[in-house]
């Protein structure tokens, strides 16, 4: 079901948060996604990137995690346990994560169609830097070939959404190597560097993001702070 009165001035408001906190950016998520389910808040895209982090969603194996206390204190890395779907994942420096709070009742109230959606907003990102990214049958997410290049996690309340996806730009990929990436064992995960075998600009990513986030999601204005 789509709101036809609302969406035809739906504006999206885009945050650049830079390098924050994974707490402080919990934080803000949750503030802005309790002002829109109040009605008195905008759609928003935030993008940042995060210090060295793993965060496991709701029902992960624990198992998945490799690495001792005593080494994630040596290594720098922060571990929090949080409330979207899926596994373990790492978030660190050099990797565009996007959160997106909307309302899918001005888009479509579908939660695998919502998935698919952060999918193609990737895969037409990574077309635009000559990556031929897609999806891989059974497994959500991004894929060159069989590498994952992008991870997604979502939460979806009264069809207002948190969280979003993880791309991984210039990402230090040996930080995975702490554990095993959404609980897939067989599949590498890579990198738009990796791939390409140069650094991106992760300004021009950003832009790049929100512009076809914007599109996917049929927002008719954006707004860029």
């Amino acid at each position: 079901m789509r709101m036809e009165n609302q969406s035809t001035f739906k504006t999206l408001k885009v945050e650049d948060l830079g390098l924050i906190d994974y707490q402080k950016a919990w934080d803000l998520q949750k503030a802005y996604f309790t002002e829109l389910t109040q009605g008195g808040g905008a759609e928003r895209l935030l993008l940042l990137e995060h210090p060295h982090t793993y965060t496991f969603g709701k029902g992960s194996d624990k198992s998945n995690l490799l690495l001792t206390k005593e080494e994630l204190k040596n290594k720098g890395i922060e571990v929090y346990e949080i409330d979207r779907g899926g596994d373990v994942t790492y978030h660190g420096p050099g990797q565009l994560v996007a959160y997106s709070i909307i309302n899918l009742q001005n888009w479509k109230t579908d939660v695998p169609e919502y998935l698919r959606a952060l999918e193609e907003v990737v895969i037409r990102t990574c077309s635009e830097f000559e990556l031929n990214a897609g999806r891989l049958k059974g497994y959500t997410g991004v894929w060159i070939e069989n590498r994952k290049i992008c991870a997604i996690g979502a939460k979806v309340t009264n069809w207002i959404t948190m969280h979003g996806f993880a791309l991984n730009v210039n990402t230090d990929l040996s930080f995975f190597d702490g554990i095993i990436p959404c609980g897939i064992k067989d599949k590498e995960v890579t990198s738009m560097e990796k791939e390409s075998g140069f650094a991106f600009d992760m300004e021009q990513v950003k832009k790049t993001v929100a512009k076809n986030f914007a599109s996917v999601f049929e927002f008719k204005k954006t707004v860029i702070n």
